[in-house]
Formats: C-alpha cells, structure tokens, sequence
C-alpha cells in the first residue's frame, strides 16, 4: 500500500468517505449555532446571567469520569466479544473510529457496515466482523428497549408530564409530535430488533427469504440489493455466533449496562454540580434521558447535533432553569465533541496501521477464514 494511497483512503473503500475529516464541519456548526443562538436569547432575557450559580468540582469531575468508565467498558465489551481477536489497541482504535462516524453521520444511518469494516481491517474475518458488530447493535437496542419499557409500563416517575417533555414556548402540536416520535423510534428499534435476534440465532435463512420478498414489490425494489446482501450478511453473522456459552452472554450484557448507565448519569452529574437534586429527581433525570436517546435515534442531522441542543433543554428545563442551555452545552463538549476531535487525531494514525503496518487484506479471503 503506497502513501498516496493513505492520503486518498477513498481508492481503498468507499466506507472510508464516510470518515474523511472535512465533514465535520457540518455538525459542528449546527450544533455551535443553535447552542450560540439559545445561550444568546438567555443573555438577552436575563436568564443566565441572573440565574447562574457557581458549579461543585466534585460533579464536574464525576461527570467526566462517568465519560471515562462508559468508553472503558465499550472498549472492554469489543475486545471481548470479539472472543479477544482484537486486541486492546484495535479495540481503542475500532471505539474511537466508530464513535467519530456516528458523530458525522445521522443517527437514522447506522453504523454496522463502517463497523465491519473497521473490524476487518483489524485482522478478523469477513464473517466474525459482521457477527460482533450486529451483537453489539443488539445488545444496545435491547438496553433501549428494556429501559423504554419499564419507564412506559411504570411510569412511576412521571417521566411523561405535559406531554413527552417541558419547554416554554412550545405548543400542544409540537409536544404531541415529539411524544409520537418517541413512540414510532421505540417501535422501530423493537420490531428491528426483534428480527435481528430471531435472523441471527433462530432462522437467519428464513429472514434471509423475507427481506427478498418484501423488497419484490414494486416500491421497494430500488432496495432490493442492499437487503439481500443484509440477508447474506446475517446468514454469515449466524453461522461465526454458534456454540458460545452463557459466559460470553452473561459479560455482554453486564457490560453493555455498564456501558449506558454511565453514559446516561453523565446528565445526572452536570445538573448536581449546580443543583441540589434528590433521589427521586435523579431517577426522573435518568429516565428522561432514556427517552430523550431514544428520540434523537432517529435523528436527521449528523450526530443529532443542533437537535440535541434544542431537546435538552426541554426535558431538563424543571431541574436546571435558566441554567439549562449551559449545562446542555456542557454536556455536548464533554459527550459530542471530544470525539469529532478524537476522530480527526486518530484517523491518520489507524489508516498507517492497517494500510501499511499491516498487509492488504482481502474481503473474499478473509470471508473464507
């Protein structure tokens, strides 16, 4: 592999177009534009600058912590459900990379072909990188739908008042239409994710037969290649996941809880570091961060951004008032950003270590081992 061929990743794969630097651009200026322009109508109305508070270190730093302990347990859960085929460094690389795609791409996007192919570059086969990253995307699905459940049948902490969230300003209509896109992502992501599981443990032949059938129709042909190839794909997927024992099940998913309760208690810290907030209030923050995630999943905007800001404010607007836009801002540096910034630092150095530290490795090849 030549240095031009580095310096011009698009030649190798088209995946790799989908991290090429320039685009963050687009997402950073959406989300620092409607951040600025929120923190400029707080200035303007008084409501920062009366409402500001001096905020606790300790929550600060425990908030970057939860940061820290959320990545440690992402790398820990790829390098082992890899059956530690990645190594620790390729599974720094492979979170760090995977993260930076999702921060430049639309959530509604996904991320698996990416993911695979990083995988594959890292050395596993065709095969195995397909049959990881699906069991990834399941597992945190299934920690979405597990936690929506329980908040939708219990509802115990009234995670639902005056419609999905509160926000001054904002009328019936569009209150009422955020709590349905709350509903649909739900539900997409649990019928998605049903048939992922049934496809890849049960009968991935007979998931295979659907997608063809159901993209035979007339309005659904123009995706007919892209779903036999995911039929293939999780037929192959299927075939590398049989024989593991509940052991590997049982670290999975431990780790996948580990995972998003830090993700999700990252909120929790930045509101307490300016707020004292009881133990009721934090539950409530939790659960309407579960249901603010699960909304902006089907986000049109690369990584949320501009969205996100916006959201936040509205699910969190009774915990932290006029200080809201300011903590959401903090949160988006301390959750978004880094890994914009991350992603631009490590992308040179993971192409040199697959392009040319290691040898070209063919797709085909590797599907064979």
């Amino acid at each position: 592999m030549t240095q031009k061929a580095i310096q011009d990743p698009d030649q190798e794969n088209p995946l790799l177009r989908s991290l090429r630097p320039n685009r963050i651009i687009i997402p950073i200026l959406l989300g620092l534009g409607v951040a600025g322009y929120m923190l400029y109508q707080d200035i303007v109305g008084q409501n920062l600058i009366e409402n500001f508070r001096q905020p606790n270190l300790f929550w600060l730093f425990m908030a970057l912590l939860c940061l820290l302990v959320r990545d440690g347990f992402y790398i820990y859960r790829i390098h082992y459900l890899t059956r530690k085929g990645l190594s620790w460094k390729g599974s720094f690389y492979t979170i760090i990379l995977w993260e930076f795609s999702s921060a430049i791409s639309p959530s509604a996007v996904g991320g698996t072909a990416l993911a695979s192919f990083l995988l594959l570059k890292e050395g596993l086969s065709f095969g195995k990188s397909l049959a990881y990253v699906l069991v990834s995307a399941i597992l945190d699905n299934l920690f979405f739908i597990t936690a929506g459940l329980l908040i939708l049948l219990l509802n115990v902490l009234n995670v639902f008042p005056n419609g999905i969230f509160y926000l001054d300003g904002v009328s019936p209509e569009i209150t009422a239409t955020l709590r349905y896109t709350f509903y649909i992502s739900f539900t997409v992501i649990a019928l998605y994710n049903l048939l992922m599981v049934y496809g890849l443990f049960v009968r991935p032949q007979v998931i295979k037969g659907l997608f063809f059938r159901i993209t035979s129709l007339r309005w659904l042909r123009r995706w007919r290649r892209a779903a036999i190839r995911q039929g293939d794909e999780l037929v192959i997927a299927s075939d590398e996941l049989k024989g593991i024992g509940w052991a590997y099940w049982t670290r999975a998913v431990v780790s996948t809880l580990l995972v998003w309760t830090a993700r999700y208690l990252i909120v929790n810290c930045l509101i307490m570091a300016f707020f004292s907030v009881s133990l009721a209030d934090n539950g409530l923050i939790f659960s309407r961060h579960v249901v603010l995630w699960v909304v902006l999943l089907i986000g049109i905007t690369p990584g949320a951004a501009g969205i996100a800001e916006y959201a936040f404010k509205g699910f969190f607007t009774p915990f932290a008032g006029g200080m809201t836009t300011f903590i959401a801002v903090l949160w988006r540096m301390i959750t978004y950003y880094p890994y914009l910034i991350l992603g631009v630092l490590f992308l040179p150095r993971w192409l040199k270590r697959v392009f040319v530290d290691k040898p070209a490795q063919d797709p085909l090849v590797s599907a064979e081992k």
